[in-house]
Parts: structure tokens; C-alpha cells; sequence
């Protein structure tokens, strides 16, 4: 989290990273049908979807909290506002929701879903957005906000900071926590009793569905825009020119720009071999508050408490083949499961027929089918999706959906208070053994996640070797 937690070591990470490390996800070994599939490099894909991102820098406007834990005793500890640097321009202010884990220096962040953080199965969510809504920095005439919550002597930014971040705190991570100044602290009473719940806000930016298929010579999609910016440009694939792939309408007009709303299509040529393309959106908009934003490096998940107006951005991918079966493929993390949802939409003329966790699938041309991909805790997953044409998509992350305050037993420990202007501390306490409380951070250690495929199409999981990071 904040510069005093940078050094968190959380030692319920620790043992879930150790149970991760021992998992085996049953189910199927790949068969000796997908031989010759080949190791070639796969396109990357983590399972953001769309929107801003950015990298965390610093606390901006703090003050300090005691946490009180029967095990550990009362920990004192910086409270306040971090600030993120968005990619392609813009500035985010955000709250931690997310206590007990540390951040990690220089972190990236990516914007994401309430159902692919803590937040998804969490009652209290909309409270939080209602107290983003209704403190600092939005709410920034502060003797206004000191007489609401009455406050006497007013408040300061490093008061309001505070007060709105341990109110936070109460609702995320279910912690039992007040603010040092006796003016923040009666702010954060004030904003946990008032608090009621607002719904989810709607993401800046998405495509849905974020991947379509077909055969050559027709429009493949429609990819729907979703997004507040006034506008989007649209960047056709890279290799548009070569293959004559074009991003167009439903009349089949090619399209630069788009907004909320639009319906883009990938015209494949006719005489296209089997392949695949992707298109990108970008445009500039201030991101909802309430947004949650996370990262696949173990870094704390933080929400959305202020936007500048910001870059933001969204891709869609497509593939096709002139006959069989021609899945779409996608991945969302879905902690109300505990698991990966992996999406397989068949556009082809034949079933797409597969074997996933003991259990067989068919999905019939024209159908499409969610599995979910359960998981530990903590476990990263790093598995390639390989099927007709070349396609090969690789899916990449870790499954952070709890916070300490959802489970129970371990306590934490704090070093003494560091600088709050580095987020991360040294880089001795911010790689992911420390924060792990073990030398060796587990991918999927011992894991084989396969799919045998019967149908026209291939699909493979492979496992990442096992990397060991030492502290230095």
C-alpha cells in the first residue's frame, strides 16, 4: 500500500503461496492428438478489460491510522491518497483497498471489473463508492465537508485524506482501524455511518465481446463500443495492408473514429488463408470514480477516487478459417468463482468439442460457452490457447480476490515508518518473496492444465516453469 506498507509482510499470502506451489489443478494431461502444436511464441493476454492504465507512483496527501489486531497489537501506519501516471497522458488519485498487501515499486495498474477484485464478492462495495463520492478529493470545499461530518476546527487535505481512506478500510478489508487526528477520525465515523450502497460504475472504456470469428469473405463481429469518452479513434490491425483485413460498419464502410454505441466489424478478404488480427480504441475521458484498478505483479488493488482527463483504450481480437470449427477465445477473472472464466465462441460449420477438467464440452457452430478455470488464491496461471489458422492466444495473471479481512488466523508485521514518498520502500521488501514470506514464488508448480480437443480446432494449456526469485 502506502510507503509503511511497502514492508508489509503478509504471512496469509505466505501460506496460501505455499499452498498454491503444492496445488495440482486436476484434469487432463494433453493428449499425444495435439502433437506438432507447436511452441511458437503466443500473443500475450492478460485479462484486462479495456480502459485506463497506469503506474503507481507515490502517496500524495496523507496522515496516519493505527490498525488494531489482537495478535499483533496496535501498527501505526500512513493513510491517504496514492497518484498514478496513465499511459498516454492523464493522472489517476486512488484509495487502497486492499490492506495487508504491499505494493510493489512501479507497479502497473490496469482498470478492471468490481467481479475481478475483492470488491466482486463483497457486500459493501457501493458503500466505498459512496464514500468516494461524497469525501475528499471529490467533495474538495472542506469546511463544507467538515460541517457535514462536524468536525470542529475544520479539516486539512492530510485529515480528509485519512478520514476517507480508514472509512475505506472498514468497508474493504473489514478492519478495525481509526485515524491518529481526532479530525480525520470523527470524518471516517462520519462517512462509515452515513455510507448506503451505489452501484457499480461502468468502465471508461470496453469492446464487447472482446473476441469474434467467422469465415473469410464475411463481416466478423459485431465488437460493441461501451465507453463516456465523447469519442474513440480506431486503429486498424498492423498488418491491415498485407492481409486486407479493414475495421468497418454493419454497411461495410470503413471506420476511423467511433462512440458509445458503435458497432465495428472485421471485413476479412475472401481469399484470406486462416489467421487471425486484432483492432485497438482509444480515446480520452475522465475514468468513473469507483473504478478498481489492479495489477499482476501482487501489487495492492486500489479504487478510483479522482481522474484528470486520461488516455484510455480497449482491443478486440478476431480469427477465421474457411471451414470447421473457428473458436473466438477470451478470459475475465471472476472471483465470485474462484477461478478464470476461459469464453470459447464457435463461428464455424463444424461443433468445437473439447475436454476440460474431466468434463467434455461441445459447442455447436454458431454457440458459445463459458468454463471457469478454478484456482488458489494467490496462484498466478500463465497457459497458450492454440487453434486453426495460427491462432494462439496466451492468458497471464494471478488470482487476487480476498483481503486479510476475509479470512482469519495470520497476523502481519510492519517495519517502522519509511518515507511516504517512495511506494515499494526498498527493493529488498518489494519483490514478491518478502511480501510472499518464501524464496521461491510458484506459477503453477506442478500444474498441467490441459484440453483435448476433439473437433476441428486445437487447444493446448501449458504450464510456465516454476521460476525462483531469491531475495537479495
Amino acid at each position: 500500500m502506502f510507503a509503511s506498507f511497502s514492508a508489509l509482510c503478509a504471512r496469509r499470502r505466505g501460506a496460501r503461496a505455499r499452498l498454491a506451489s503444492a496445488l495440482v489443478v486436476s484434469g487432463l494431461v494433453a493428449a499425444g492428438a495435439l502433437t506438432g502444436a507447436g511452441a511458437a511464441a503466443a500473443a500475450e493476454t492478460p485479462q484486462a478489460q479495456g480502459g485506463a492504465t497506469a503506474t503507481i507512483g507515490g502517496l500524495k496527501t496523507y496522515g496516519s491510522a493505527v490498525i488494531h489486531d489482537k495478535v499483533a497489537g496496535d501498527q501505526q501506519v500512513s493513510a491517504g491518497l496514492f497518484e498514478m501516471s496513465v499511459d498516454g497522458g492523464g493522472t489517476l488519485q486512488t484509495y487502497c483497498v486492499d490492506l495487508h498487501n504491499p505494493t510493489q515499486r512501479d507497479a502497473r495498474y490496469h482498470e478492471t471489473a468490481w467481479s475481478g477484485t475483492s470488491l466482486g464478492a463483497n457486500r459493501d462495495a457501493g458503500r466505498i463508492r459512496w464514500i468516494l463520492q461524497n469525501s475528499y478529493p471529490q467533495v474538495n470545499d472542506l469546511a463544507a465537508l467538515a460541517a457535514k461530518a462536524g468536525v470542529r476546527g475544520g479539516l486539512s487535505e492530510q485529515d480528509a485524506a485519512a478520514g476517507t481512506q480508514v472509512a475505506i478500510w472498514r468497508y474493504s478489508d473489514g478492519a478495525d482501524v481509526d485515524a491518529v487526528d481526532p479530525q480525520a477520525e470523527r470524518l471516517a465515523d462520519y462517512l462509515q455511518k452515513s455510507a448506503v450502497d451505489v452501484a457499480e460504475p461502468k468502465a471508461s472504456l470496453t469492446l464487447d465481446p472482446p473476441a469474434v470469428s467467422g469465415h473469410p469473405g464475411e463481416l466478423l463481429g459485431p465488437v460493441t463500443v461501451h465507453t463516456d469518452a465523447a469519442g474513440v479513434t480506431v486503429t486498424p490491425p498492423a498488418d491491415a495492408a498485407i492481409t486486407g483485413v479493414q475495421i468497418v460498419d454493419k454497411d461495410g464502410k470503413p471506420l476511423t473514429t467511433a462512440a458509445d454505441g458503435s458497432r465495428l466489424y472485421f471485413d476479412v478478404p475472401e481469399d484470406a488463408a486462416a489467421g487471425s488480427a486484432e483492432l485497438t480504441v482509444q480515446g480520452s475521458t475522465t475514468v468513473p470514480v469507483g473504478r478498481a484498478f489492479t495489477s499482476d505483479s501482487r501489487s495492492q488493488t486500489q479504487i478510483l477516487a479522482g481522474s484528470s482527463e486520461s488516455t484510455v483504450s480497449a482491443t478486440a481480437s478476431a480469427s477465421w478459417a474457411k471451414k470447421g470449427a473457428v473458436p473466438a477465445l477470451s478470459a475475465a477473472r471472476d472471483c465470485a468463482k474462484g477461478g478464470v472464466d476461459l469464453t470459447a465462441a464457435n463461428q464455424g460449420d463444424e461443433a468445437f468439442t473439447f475436454s476440460l477438467m474431466g468434463t467434455e464440452y461441445s459447442i455447436p457452430a454458431g454457440a458459445s460457452r463459458t468454463m471457469t478455470i478454478p484456482l488458489q488464491e494467490d496462484q498466478p496461471y500463465d497457459f497458450a490457447i492454440k487453434g486453426t489458422g495460427g491462432l494462439e492466444q496466451r492468458f497471464t495473471g494471478i488470482l487476487d480476490c480476498k483481503t486479510q479481512g476475509s479470512e482469519s488466523g495470520d497476523a502481519v508485521q510492519t517495519l517502522s515508518e519509511p518515507s511516504p514518498a517512495t511506494v515499494g520502500g526498498t527493493a529488498d521488501d518489494t519483490n514478491l518473496a518478502a511480501t510472499g514470506g518464501t524464496s521461491t514464488t510458484p506459477l503453477i508448480a506442478g500444474v498441467a492444465i490441459g484440453f483435448v480437443v476433439i473437433g476441428g480446432a486445437a487447444l493446448i494449456v501449458v504450464r510456465k516453469k516454476e521460476e525462483a526469485r531469491t531475495r537479495g
